[in-house]
């Protein structure tokens, strides 16, 4: 790519990890359907693997207090065995489905959001469970599964720092699991290292500027703000995905 385009996409970057800090739905929502306007889908699976463990670590950090060992059990279990199953199928599925399934996906849990602001699911350990292989699933099938997990931790009502810190503790899980099944898939190749340095950078810069946001502006508004801009993203995605 050119030195303008490169820049582009790291800015762009950094705008997913400020939003998925702030909305709380994860940067990979965001960052997903960015990175796929100048890579192949493959290469940003992997992209994104890399840059969520950095993201993750960073909010670990920042909003450290406050973990529930409980959903890490219960969500982050099945959250790191069905990601391996949706990894290994992101090499077998045609890049073109996954775009398209990319652009559901985002276009189906933001209306789901927007019209059902209070939804929430049931804090039995079934729908618990059910809702972490759910994310794990569609994280390595698609590159991202933070608004499933999101809505099935939305039942407990965590403090928004506990929330933060739960979501993205098992988020690394997934990750780290991911970046192993993605290398071997081919997905991560030398030449996409050049990004790294500066994703890492970016992954902790954006966390704690979204950290910052987040005491500032309304959660709320600001979630609503993400989702119109998630549903935005997602027909621009499918539409993308039809002209290939």
């Amino acid at each position: 790519m050119t030195l303008l385009l490169n820049i582009l996409f790291l800015l762009l970057s950094f705008l997913a990890e400020i939003l998925g800090t702030v909305g709380g739905f994860g940067s990979s929502v965001f960052f997903v359907p960015f990175a796929n306007f100048f890579f192949p889908f493959q290469t940003v699976l992997g992209l994104t693997a890399i840059f969520h463990l950095s993201s993750n670590i960073s909010k670990i950090t920042l909003f450290k207090d406050g973990l529930d060992k409980r959903l890490l059990l219960y969500i982050g279990l099945p959250s790191i065995l069905f990601v391996i199953i949706g990894s290994y199928f992101s090499k077998l599925l045609s890049t073109v489905y996954l775009e398209i399934g990319l652009g559901v996906l985002l276009i189906s849990m933001s209306l789901l959001f927007l019209l059902q602001p209070k939804l929430e699911v049931s804090k039995s350990s079934y729908a618990t469970v059910t809702g972490g292989a759910l994310s794990g699933f569609t994280a390595g099938l698609l590159g991202t599964g933070g608004a499933i997990r999101g809505l099935t931790m939305a039942a407990f009502n965590m403090e928004k720092s506990a929330f933060i810190a739960t979501s993205a503790a098992i988020d690394f899980g997934i990750d780290f699991t991911r970046t192993i099944v993605y290398f071997f898939n081919g997905f991560i190749r030398k030449d996409m290292l050049i990004y790294v340095p500066f994703l890492l950078i970016i992954g902790f810069t954006g966390t704690w500027v979204g950290k910052k946001m987040l005491y500032r502006i309304s959660q709320d508004n600001f979630k609503r703000i993400s989702l119109f801009l998630i549903l935005v993203i997602g027909i621009v995605t499918f539409l993308k995905s039809q002209l290939l």
